[in-house]
């Protein structure tokens, strides 16, 4: 089995993922289980709130870390990037996550008043396995694009 090192992944792969749901007179309840609509254990939580209006968070990329986020109250948007491509989603349901793979760049913005991002992490912290610095994650992206096998067609 490939692991997240060797794994080339791509924002292709970072998924919404819809969780599940439970909706009564009471009230709305969604519960996550890891490996359970996420691919990971869940090593840690955390969560962003109070964000000021204008700023951004996040700024990184991760060597091998999954993550997923959600938006538990509020809205954002969640800006990604493999080296290659970028694409933007935006986060406003709490029964949606975001699964975010390793190797792939994130900015958090437009965070709505009272928003809160709720983040549920495979690993916990470890600063040595971050990419804090853009050019330098753009150039072992593009090492790792460059030294993964491709895919060949053979008739």
């Amino acid at each position: 089995m490939a692991t997240a090192m060797s794994q080339l992944y791509t924002i292709e792969d970072c998924l919404l993922t819809q969780l599940d749901k439970i909706s009564d007179i009471r009230g709305n309840l969604t519960y996550i289980e890891g490996k359970n609509r996420i691919p990971f254990d869940i090593s840690r939580v955390y969560y962003i709130y109070d964000v000021p209006a204008g700023s951004q968070r996040a700024g990184h990329a991760h060597q091998s870390l999954f993550q997923l986020l959600i938006a538990v109250a509020g809205s954002f948007d969640v800006h990604l990037d493999d080296g290659l491509n970028k694409r933007s989603v935006t986060l406003n349901r709490p029964y949606e996550g975001l699964l975010i793979t390793p190797m792939v760049w994130r900015i958090i913005d437009n965070f709505s008043s009272g928003a809160v991002c709720l983040a549920l992490a495979s690993a916990p912290y470890d600063e040595s396995s971050y990419y804090r610095d853009y050019d330098q994650f753009k150039v072992v992206a593009d090492k790792r694009r460059q030294s993964h096998p491709t895919n060949t067609v053979t008739n």
